[in-house]
């Protein structure tokens, strides 16, 4: 007899069982691992994490959709907290040039570097720029990513600046994944500008900056601080001009030289502070104080065959959170898998696998402001990656290669979707 009561609602959509799960969770001890693991997602966030053995009744009872994930090792989404993403062309020339022994800085002249992809983005139509980017994004994704930065600066001008920032949102809405995007226009100081660097900082400060506020452009606002770009007073004109219109901001720092960066991107409450191959103890404990964070790019070390790295030691000593990134981009980091920034950071700077995890995950989030994503916990967005390995740590092993098995971006499973130019 119909008793005319409808059946109860699962209280989840999604449940995946089965799963060892890497929550990035540090109370949860190393990896935050949890063997035999289950979890669920409501819309696009997580709402149940725990041992399977912990869930309050049957699967097939708990959710509308149940996936078991077959023992595969299951993660927070990576998040790439630093990328040039957007430009057109490539520097072939200069890798040529710097194998055969010319330096970053040698390469760095007029029509060379990063002013030659200053010319060819300037060129490019926003459709050539999205259709590039997008096949670019396409395998960072299938790599485990579903998190992004994209910066500017390779327009150096107002309108290529934010026909830069338009394809990178464009980029966002089409993908299926999140894209933070971040003004670079203090990138370099382009050929135009070059006997009037004070004209082109106020340009930057006083026209690109309102303009980019007022057209919710960017999420953040970059400075390139050292021997070759800005100097630190240059860039703290640019950090107060930003900062005046609401905008976090971080820095490119001591990559070459130096210069007091960290300790300026610290002063200015940085989210982060990137590169820092340079960096004294002086900037550690002062990036240290100020709670920003380290994002370490070990694709532009390999790349261009540095010899000093970061201080990783200082920045563990003063307990600075260490996020990673491929700083993508044609002339100096030509790396799109997060996976392989693992593996570089591992071998280059000597971080052990669960702290590079620990970096394309929970303090990558941070680098960027999110506080979520990065870690598997109730209330975390469901941006996951399913891997193909026996251990976390072989996500830091493989070269070459991708164990990623699936991406869920806002508990939804990631496919390629067309690209179409930006409106």
């Amino acid at each position: 007899m119909d008793s005319g009561l409808a059946e109860p609602m699962p209280p989840f959509d999604t449940l995946w069982v089965n799963a060892q799960l890497a929550t990035m969770a540090p109370e949860r001890g190393r990896y935050g691992a949890i063997e035999d693991g289950a979890l669920a997602a409501n819309g696009h966030n997580i709402a149940w994490v725990g041992a399977r053995r912990e869930l309050p009744d049957a699967p097939e009872r708990l959710a509308r959709t149940v996936i078991d994930a077959g023992g595969r090792w299951l993660t927070p989404g990576l998040i790439d907290p630093h990328t040039h993403l957007v430009f057109a062309g490539d520097r072939l020339a200069d890798f040529e040039r710097r194998v055969a022994g010319e330096s970053y800085v040698a390469a760095a002249g007029v029509g060379r570097g990063i002013t030659h992809t200053v010319a060819l983005t300037r060129a490019a139509s926003d459709e050539e720029l999205l259709r590039a980017a997008a096949r670019r994004l396409a395998i960072m994704i299938a790599a485990g990513t579903t998190t992004v930065e994209i910066k500017s600066g390779y327009g150096l001008e107002l309108e290529a600046e934010l026909r830069m920032l338009r394809v990178a949102r464009a980029l966002g809405r089409e993908s299926g994944i999140t894209v933070r995007t971040t003004f670079l226009g203090a990138h370099v100081v382009p050929p135009e500008f070059t006997d009037r660097r004070a004209d082109y900082v106020a340009l930057v400060c006083e026209t690109m900056l309102p303009r980019i506020a007022a057209e919710g452009l960017a999420d953040a606002v970059d400075v390139f601080c050292d021997t070759i770009a800005f100097s630190p007073a240059e860039t703290a004109r640019v950090l107060e001009s930003a900062q005046a219109l609401g905008f976090p901001v971080k820095l490119h720092a001591d990559q070459i030289d130096d210069t007091g960066a960290a300790a300026l991107a610290a002063r200015y409450g940085a989210l982060s502070a990137d590169h820092l191959e340079r960096t004294g103890e002086d900037g550690v404990r002062a990036l240290a104080a100020a709670g920003t964070v380290a994002v370490l790019l070990p694709g532009a070390y390999y790349a261009l065959r540095e010899t000093v790295p970061p201080p990783i030691a200082a920045l563990r000593a003063h307990g600075v959170p260490m996020a990673l990134a491929t700083d993508c981009n044609p002339g100096t980091s030509p790396i799109l898998t997060m996976t392989t920034a693992l593996n570089l950071a591992c071998v280059q700077f000597g971080l052990s696998p669960e702290e590079a995890l620990a970096g394309a995950t929970r303090h990558a989030a941070r680098a960027l402001g999110l506080d979520d994503r990065g870690v598997l916990r109730a209330g975390a967005r469901c941006d996951l990656a399913l891997w193909d390995v026996a251990s976390p740590a072989e996500l830091s092993y493989w070269l070459g290669a991708s164990p990623c098995a699936g991406v869920i971006a806002g508990g939804i499973p990631w496919e390629i979707r067309p690209a179409s130019a930006p409106g």
